[in-house]
């Protein structure tokens, strides 16, 4: 195909796409065929936890089949098997679907560009199937776009080995740090949280090795120690690793322990703070979790064992007396418990709960309840994670009718 490539916008909003393969490649492309509004089908015999977990997809737990791509717009051939994308090619030029051959860019009939976005600008690079430079100039367009300043060389600096321990922010990829940014556009291996903003992976350059350390609520993930292993290994190897979580790494995200494990085996770590969402998701919803004359006092809790669990930490009695606002994390599938906890502390039943699910995404959607009946409202309202839940006065403020919602 050589460098004749015509570049295109492709209007995929309700159109079926399918996708063949379900490892790094894929959990790469899919954010951004989701911003796109596609049909996204997933065919993989063992797709990544990240990838089955994601809720705006269908995904199909076995091997393609010939008539797989029937009513479909576009295909991405993305498997490790050569011969099984050889043959979704074929099936894509019988049918006249435009299909992407991730293993070998020009067997296919279209290829992807390094893609970014800022500020309601698109925008692709193609450098003639030599995928490192258009990565690198991917990331000195976004560089340069982010801090305002001229485009320049297109090559991205190479990094010391090491670690770096990146906030990604709630989920929207605008909303990681510039200096986060800029480490992810160096790194040579990203070992990538579920939560992390999942459009960012696919900024990345091909030689990037994406490793999916997917913590999926109550499903599969990789062990504590198993990432601290990789995050060590990789950086001894000689290689840059940015370690992506969603948030912050210090709230709830264990960072601490990823650093002490680099620190104890000599290697080189920096921590790059990020918006965490239990301050971002409300002030996303309009909600702030502070208000002058309202509350001098935020909390926030987590919800990984319930009230009584001899592994809690948390006085749920002394938080039940406190009057500013409490923000609960991971608290979904015990929202009862919780509730029922404050209530018994003494927390009145029609204080204000303000439940925030998938804050800063596209589906973004706020529930508004009170404590007595925030667990009958989140199921039958489906709420499901990630999602925050406010309690407290603020949770009943809204900016268009005044100081109550």
């Amino acid at each position: 195909m050589g460098e004749g490539h015509y570049l295109a916008g492709l209007d995929l909003r309700g159109r079926k796409v399918v996708v063949v393969g379900g490892g790094s490649v894929a959990q790469r492309r899919l954010p951004n065929l989701i911003a796109a509004g596609a049909d996204v089908h997933v065919i993989a015999v063992d797709p990544r936890p990240t990838v089955e977990a994601e809720p705006a997809i269908t995904v199909h737990r076995r091997a393609w089949a010939e008539g797989d791509l029937a009513e479909a717009w576009y295909a991405m051939a993305c498997t490790d098997d050569p011969a099984v994308n050889e043959a979704v090619v074929a099936e894509a030029s019988a049918r006249r679907i435009f299909c992407v051959r991730a293993d070998e860019a020009r067997r296919g009939t279209a290829v992807t560009p390094a893609s970014g976005r800022h500020d309601g600008l698109q925008f692709g690079v193609l450098a003639g199937g030599d995928h490192r430079r258009s990565a690198a100039t991917r990331a000195a367009i976004n560089v340069a776009l982010a801090e305002g300043t001229a485009l320049t060389a297109a090559a991205a600096t190479p990094h010391t080995p090491g670690v770096a321990l990146v906030g990604g922010g709630p989920g929207d990829p605008d909303l990681i740090t510039v200096r986060g940014r800029r480490l992810l556009a160096q790194a040579e291996v990203v070992v990538a949280d579920r939560l992390a903003p999942g459009a960012l992976l696919d900024e990345l350059g091909p030689h990037v090795e994406v490793i999916d350390a997917a913590k999926v609520p109550y499903g599969r993930a990789i062990r504590q120690e198993k990432i601290n292993e990789i995050l060590v290994e990789r950086a001894r190897a000689g290689k840059f690793v940015v370690r992506l979580k969603g948030g912050d790494p210090f709230v709830f995200g264990r960072g601490f322990e990823e650093l002490e494990a680099c620190v104890a085996a000599g290697v080189p770590v920096t921590v790059v703070p990020g918006i965490t969402s239990p301050i971002a998701a409300p002030a996303l919803a309009g909600i702030p979790v502070t208000h002058r004359g309202v509350t001098h006092e935020v909390v926030i809790v987590s919800g990984h064992v319930a009230p009584g669990h001899p592994d809690s930490l948390t006085d749920w009695s002394a938080l039940a007396k406190l009057s500013g606002t409490l923000v609960l994390m991971m608290a979904v599938q015990r929202l009862d418990a919780f509730a029922q906890a404050l209530m018994d502390g003494g927390k009145a039943g029609d204080t204000p709960v303000a439940l925030i699910e998938n804050a800063s995404r596209p589906d973004q959607r706020l529930i508004r309840t009170d404590l007595a009946g925030a667990a009958a409202t989140a199921a039958a309202e489906q709420l499901v994670p990630p999602a925050i839940v406010v309690i407290g006065p603020v949770a009943g403020l809204d900016p268009q009718e005044g100081e109550s919602a």
